[in-house]
């Protein structure tokens, strides 16, 4: 029996030996991916570590928190299967070398995970050891963006980057309606870093950052306050202050003693500020006054039970760790709290896969002679990769809401809080979200609506502005820094009306420069400039290039009589136009003197045969319908021609002899004299127009037949006319010729091509209204063919421009800038006010609809009288009768026989008609009572015969 079960038990015992000798040799070629395939024993404790500042503000409170947090996790054993976490705290003491020694301590004690670093500089630094390790650094407050860069593949950030913050901060200033920012920040990687991505998204919106204000790390209240001197004399007054607690402390109060924290400024501080107001001691008085009016940004937690249990505990847990004094809780405590849950359900999930703790030597650490340093005790974490794709797998609900991370390793939709500092304490007055913007209803509440991040949809509540204002401040002010304006201004050498050096000093007098001062007198605040003439005076200077000038920073701004076109817009911001002038052809002109023929003038020849048509049609139409009711109509076929015609032409005197009788006749008629009424009066009002006005004549039209000729054409030097007629018209640049002076315009056109002038002049209508006033033999032909204004030029995105085109609006509302016009360009006028160009003859197709209705009332009523006429012809003349009828020329004889005869004689003979039926059928009564047939016969016979002699 024994023997039976040995040789049963051997084989078993086998089998087993091989299959362990399997699974041992799978271990080894999986156990340096961290992952050991066998179902081992979980261990008892893993270690985690964490790096903070002890002596900061986030340092203090954050420990708490995740001490708290391990505590609660060591308490559930469910949470990490009977695994117990260990955390080992080190203080980095905010220095980045401290750090460095820290981390190289953890790797020396078989670190999973660490939990920090708090600064961004630091994670910058340790990041790189994490990454040689492969040991997860999960970090709640280093919210620098560039650390989410592939450079850094081990760090995993456990809160919202600086670079949603940096977009909600942008999308206020576009909101408030604001075009620069100045950015005050500590030049460290978590100061830079943060206020590029805040440049990136201000670009976005066509806004930007117009002065870096840096400050070293270290910096000196003397520091901050040479700073806040060169920001002061700047031109914006958005500031966005970017800095570490204790430091932007500072920088408020040092603002205030330089008068900064006063009305027109605008203060917005990152969440640094939002966590002093919720964890720190309270403010002084002081301090309370230096905020006032602040606007900062705190990280978003909705409410929930988890939080509200963790919240209720804050004060136990404070005491607990011996913490003194006041120790608020702001939401990087939260984080902590939710960091080290993340890492543990991580850890937990790494351990159910079969992860393996394990750590091997680093060959090339090992490699390396170390001396006395000790490098090669540090260890790589087999398991890292492993463990970081399970942390950016969790999703879980913790103190702070839901809990995950999106594909780019970024916390899912991160949300902030607006707070405004008011009085001795601070109010919410809106959220922004990555998914909905600016609000004032919390985003959660939104998530289940469709994303709307219109502008319309954006808002906030009102705010408590610096100075205790509520009037949204505008943002910019005039540069105090002592610097004038360069202002550019065309130094022309003709229409010096408008734009004009005057000799011998440094000014200039014109229309254009007394708009800009009239103007410039009604903004709120002074602005220091300086006229600076920008060409010879000789050779009308080139606008384009003046606008060029603005982009390198030559001239601040450039005015004059400055058009508007879309090419210029492309480099500068104009104000609103002031005047009026797109361009339009200037030719000669002569005088055009009546002759016998002015009478058939006012008429197109086609506009005087459709009248004439007309006329014959309704005197025929009007015959139609009263020949057969009406004796004037009738008669021999040589009257009722004359009668005919005669009766058309005198209609339109109102004068005809002939009465109609006819309902139809009547209306059409009454149609007829309405149509005849307009045509009168039109060629009347033209007849006399052609007699008692001047006319001028020139071959060209407009600008169309101007391009359709050869002939050469003159444009102002300088002008934008001469890209706009080669570019858009395509007018070959050997026809164009450059003119300068008014008098070169004047000759070019006496001369004409044939002496080497010109055949017209396109300008823009300002200057050829001006040159025009005393020079009559020329005139403007056709229409305006582009619609341009007049502008002051300003760089992009000036809020001068803004501004400056308000202060125009007003000139125009209050009638101030038609005064000025008024007194420039409004002295001489020509003689020839009462001349104009040769009119044009009145079209057949004004009077269209006239001769549409006429010819429409004819065609009914003959269509109605027609068949009325078919109606009675059928009544009168039964179908045995018309079927007697052997040809169809007999048929149609009888029917226009029918037609042309008085309708007064066909109703008489249909009576006869009558009585003759009702004699055969009495006839037929008697013969039916005699009972003779022949005897009846005879008797109708004789009837017939009695009635044709009769007839």
């Amino acid at each position: 029996m024994f023997l039976s079960r040995l040789h049963i038990f051997v084989p078993k015992f086998t089998m087993r030996l091989f299959w362990t000798l399997i699974l041992i040799v799978l271990y080894n070629g999986y156990s340096s991916e961290g992952v050991n395939s066998t179902l081992s024993a979980r261990p008892k404790v893993v270690n985690i570590g964490c790096m903070l500042s002890f002596n900061t503000l986030v340092g203090k409170i954050t420990k708490i928190a995740a001490e708290a947090a391990v505590e609660d996790i060591n308490a559930n054993p469910d949470v990490l299967g009977g695994t117990k976490l260990n955390m080992i705290t080190l203080d980095s003491n905010a220095s980045g070398f401290l750090g460095i020694v820290e981390a190289i301590h953890f790797m020396e004690t078989d670190t999973m995970a660490i939990v920090g670093p708090q600064s961004s500089v630091i994670a910058h630094v340790v990041s790189n050891i994490a990454n040689e390790l492969q040991v997860p650094l999960l970090s709640f407050a280093a919210t620098d963006p560039s650390l989410s860069s592939l450079q850094y593949p081990f760090f995993v950030r456990t809160s919202p980057s600086d670079k949603f913050q940096m977009e909600a901060i942008a999308e206020m200033v576009e909101y408030y309606e604001w075009r620069e920012v100045i950015a005050i920040y500590i030049d460290d990687d978590f100061g830079r870093n943060g206020i590029a991505a805040l440049a990136d998204q201000l670009a976005k919106r066509r806004c930007s950052i117009s002065y870096k204000a840096a400050m070293k790390p270290g910096a000196t209240l003397d520091d901050a306050r040479d700073v806040l001197v060169q920001v002061a004399l700047r031109e914006s007054r958005i500031m966005v202050v970017h800095t570490y607690p204790t430091k932007g402390l500072e920088i408020f109060s040092m603002a205030r003693y330089l008068g900064m924290i006063d009305k027109g400024y605008v203060w917005i501080a990152t969440n640094w500020l939002s966590t002093i107001l919720d964890a720190g001691s309270p403010l002084s008085s002081d301090e309370k006054e230096n905020l006032e009016g602040a606007i900062t940004l705190r990280i978003h937690t909705p409410g929930s039970e988890l939080k509200q249990r963790f919240v209720s505990q804050w004060s136990n847990l404070t005491r607990k760790a011996g913490v003194t004094g006041s120790s608020g809780m702001s939401t990087y405590a939260l984080y902590a709290y939710d960091t080290v849950w993340l890492l543990a359900r991580a850890i937990n999930e790494f351990l159910n896969q079969g992860g393996n703790v394990s750590f091997s030597k680093d060959p090339r650490l090992t490699e390396l002679n170390s001396g006395s340093m000790n490098l090669d005790s540090m260890s790589i974490f087999n398991g890292g990769k492993l463990l970081r794709d399970n942390i950016f797998k969790v999703n879980m609900t913790g103190v702070t809401g839901p809990f995950s991370f999106t594909s780019n390793k970024e916390l899912f939709r991160p949300t902030f809080e607006v707070i405004n500092v008011v009085g001795t304490g601070f109010r919410k007055v809106g959220y922004w979200s990555e998914y909905s913007g600016l609000s004032i209803v919390p985003p959660e509440t939104l998530y289940s609506k469709p994303a709307n991040r219109s502008s319309s949809n954006q808002q906030l509540h009102s705010m408590i502005w610096p100075g205790q204002i509520t009037e949204k401040p505008r943002g910019w002010v005039f540069p105090n820094n002592g610097r004038q304006l360069k202002i550019g201004v065309p130094n022309r050498a003709s229409f010096r009306e408008f734009v004009g050096k005057v000799a011998g000093v440094d000014s200039f007098r014109g229309y254009c420069i007394e708009v800009f001062t009239t103007a410039i007198d009604l903004l709120p605040y002074a602005v220091p400039y300086k006229l600076v003439a920008f060409g010879d005076g000789h050779n009308n200077p080139d606008d384009t290039e003046l606008i060029r000038l603005i982009t390198a920073g030559v001239y601040d701004a450039a005015i004059g009589d400055i058009a508007i076109t879309t090419n210029r817009t492309k480099m500068v911001d104009f104000t609103q136009p002031y005047i009026e002038s797109g361009l339009v052809v200037v030719a000669p002109v002569k005088e055009q003197n009546s002759n016998a023929w002015a009478f058939l003038s006012p008429f197109t020849p086609r506009m005087w045969c459709v009248t004439g048509v007309f006329f014959l049609i309704v005197g025929t139409v009007i015959w139609i319908l009263e020949h057969r009711l009406n004796d004037d109509f009738r008669g021999p076929p040589s009257k009722q021609i004359v009668t005919v015609l005669w009766f058309s032409f005198s209609t339109l005197f109102t004068a005809q002899r002939e009465n109609t009788v006819s309902t139809f006749g009547r209306i059409v008629l009454l149609i007829w004299l309405f149509v005849v009424l307009i045509i009168n009066s039109s060629y009347t009002a033209s007849l006399t127009s052609i007699l008692t006005v001047q006319r001028l004549s020139s071959p060209i039209t407009g600008i169309e037949s101007l391009v359709n000729t050869k002939e050469p054409i003159g444009y102002q030097l300088g002008s934008f006319a001469r890209n706009y007629l080669i570019q858009e018209l395509r007018i070959d640049e050997s026809r164009l010729i450059p003119l300068n002076l008014p008098e070169d315009y004047a000759k070019a056109l006496k001369d004409g091509p044939s002496r080497g002038g010109v055949a017209a002049v396109v300008d823009e209508r300002a200057y050829m209204e001006l040159f025009l006033s005393t020079r009559c033999q020329f005139s403007i032909l056709g229409q305006e063919f582009t619609k341009n204004g007049w502008g002051f030029a300003f760089p992009r995105d000036s809020p001068l421009a803004v501004d400056m085109s308000t202060a125009i609006l007003k000139l125009s509302e209050n009638g101030e800038l038609q005064r000025i016009h008024d007194k420039w360009l409004s002295g001489i006028a020509c003689t020839s006010q009462n001349t104009k160009l040769e009119v044009d003859r009145l079209q057949l197709k004004s009077f269209s609809g006239l001769f549409f209705l006429c010819g429409l009332a004819c065609f009914l009523a003959l269509l109605i009288y027609f068949v009325m006429l078919a109606c009675q012809y059928c009544q009168y003349y039964p179908n045995s009768e018309v079927a007697s009828e052997s040809s169809r020329s007999g048929r149609l004889q009888t029917f226009l026989s029918f037609a042309d005869e008085k309708e007064e004689s066909v109703r008489s003979r249909s009576k006869q008609r009558q009585l003759e039926v009702t004699s055969v059928r009495s006839i037929d009564q008697d013969a039916s009572v005699n009972g003779s047939r022949n005897d009846r016969s005879e008797i109708y016979s004789n009837r017939v015969v009695s009635f044709g002699e009769s007839v």
